[in-house]
C-alpha cells in the first residue's frame, strides 16, 4: 500500500550508471536520460556547476577554480561525492511539479554493476543511490540486465553468453535458467582504447592529445578490422607537438588507430575464448547454436562481431540498441516486482 502511494509521488528509475555515460529509464516513459559520466565543481567549496553534456565540454578548458571530474573509474565509483551529486541532480530533473501534482524526487531504483565490483564497491554505489535520495536501492549485474534487456531466455535451460563492453570494464557471463554460470571481467574497454591511441600518437608522432580527441579518433574511424569497401578512413588531429610545445596538426589514418587498439582488442578477445573453454559441456552447445551476444558502446567498432567470430568459430550478434541494453534491463526489471527478486544481488539495501 504505502509502495503505491509512493509510486504516484516519485518516479521510479533503472540506472545505468557507466564509466563513459549514465542513462536513466523511468518507469512508465523510457529512458529520460542520456548523458556523459562528468561533472564539474569547484574545487573548494566542492559546488557542483555542470553535469553531463555541459561538464564534458569543459574538460581541459577549466580555469583554476573548478576541476572537471569523472566519478566512475574502471566501472565502480572513484569519487562519491561527485557521483551522489551527479546523481541527486538527475533525481531532481525528472521530478518536476505541476500546479497540484508534487513530485518528491524519493524514486526506487535499480542499477546495474559490473561482475567484477566487490561487496565494498557494491555498497558505495546503493550508499551513492541512498545519498542522492533514493528510498530504496536495489542492484543487478550488468550482463544479467543486457539479457533482460535484450528480451533473452534467461529463465529457461539454455545458455546465453553476454559480453559487454562499455566504458570502463568489459563484462563476460555465461547466464542460465535465471542466474550466472561463470562470469569474468576485465578493466579493458573504451577509455583504456582512447588511453592507447594518446599513447601511440604521442610515441609516433610525438604528439600530444587529449581524451575528448583520441574518443573521436575512435568513434569516427576506428575498427576492428578492415572495412568492408576496403577504403580506410582519415582524420585530421590537432595537439601539441612535445618537441616544440607549439600546435601541430597531422592526419591519422584507420589503419593506425586500428593498430593502436589492437592489444586491447586481443585481450578481450582471449577473455571470450577463455569463457568458451571454461562452459559446461551442454551449455557450450547452446552457445555454439545460439552464438554470442555483444553489447556495449565498443560493440558498435565495426568489424567487431567478425573478428569475435573468427576468433571464436561462432556466431557473434549485437543485441538491439547496445548502448541502452543495460538500462532497458534495468527498466523491465524495475516494472516486474518477482523478476526483481529473481534477479537482484542478494545482500543489498531492502
Amino acid at each position: 500500500m504505502i509502495e503505491k502511494i509512493w509510486s504516484l509521488v516519485s518516479e521510479n528509475l533503472g540506472i545505468d550508471l557507466g564509466t563513459s555515460n549514465t542513462y536513466i529509464y523511468a518507469m512508465g516513459k523510457g529512458i529520460l536520460v542520456r548523458e556523459p559520466t562528468v561533472v564539474a565543481r569547484n574545487k573548494k567549496s566542492k559546488e557542483i556547476v555542470a553535469v553531463g553534456r555541459e561538464a564534458k565540454k569543459m574538460i581541459g578548458r577549466t580555469p583554476s577554480q573548478l576541476e572537471t571530474v569523472r566519478p566512475l573509474k574502471e566501472g565502480v565509483i572513484s569519487d562519491f561525492d561527485a557521483a551522489t551529486g551527479m546523481l541527486a541532480h538527475y533525481f531532481k530533473i525528472l521530478h518536476p511539479s505541476h500546479g497540484w501534482q508534487v513530485k518528491i524526487p524519493k524514486p526506487k531504483v535499480v542499477v546495474g554493476i559490473p561482475t567484477c565490483a566487490t561487496e565494498v564497491e557494491r555498497k558505495a554505489v546503493q550508499d551513492a543511490a541512498l545519498t542522492a535520495g533514493a528510498r530504496k536501492a536495489f542492484l543487478i549485474e550488468e550482463p544479467m540486465a543486457v539479457a533482460i534487456g535484450a528480451g533473452l531466455p534467461i529463465f529457461e535451460p539454455v545458455g546465453a553468453l553476454i559480453v559487454d563492453i562499455g566504458g570502463g570494464t568489459t563484462d563476460l557471463a555465461l547466464i542460465s535458467l535465471g542466474g550466472i554460470v561463470i562470469s569474468r571481467s576485465l578493466k579493458v574497454a573504451g577509455e583504456a582504447m582512447d588511453e592507447a591511441i594518446i599513447n601511440y600518437l604521442r610515441l609516433k608522432y610525438s604528439l600530444l592529445v587529449g581524451l575528448p580527441t583520441a574518443e573521436s579518433l575512435k568513434i569516427e574511424i576506428g575498427s576492428a578490422k578492415e572495412f568492408e569497401d576496403k577504403k580506410e578512413r582519415q582524420l585530421v588531429v590537432r595537439g601539441r607537438d612535445l618537441s616544440s610545445g607549439l600546435p601541430q596538426s597531422i592526419r591519422v589514418s584507420s589503419v593506425e588507430v586500428r593498430e593502436a587498439i589492437s592489444p586491447l582488442l586481443s585481450q578481450i578477445l582471449a577473455a571470450i575464448t577463455g569463457m568458451i573453454e571454461e562452459s559446461p559441456p551442454e551449455l557450450l552447445g547452446d552457445i555454439t547454436q545460439k552464438g554470442i551476444y555483444l553489447s556495449g558502446g565498443v560493440s558498435l567498432l565495426p568489424g567487431l562481431d567478425k573478428l569475435v567470430t573468427e576468433a571464436t568459430g561462432i556466431a557473434c550478434y549485437i543485441v538491439k540498441d547496445p548502448l541502452t541494453a543495460v538500462v532497458r534491463g534495468c527498466g523491465r526489471v524495475l516494472e516486474d516486482e518477482k523478476l526483481l527478486n529473481r534477479v537482484k544481488i542478494t545482500g543489498g539495501v531492502k
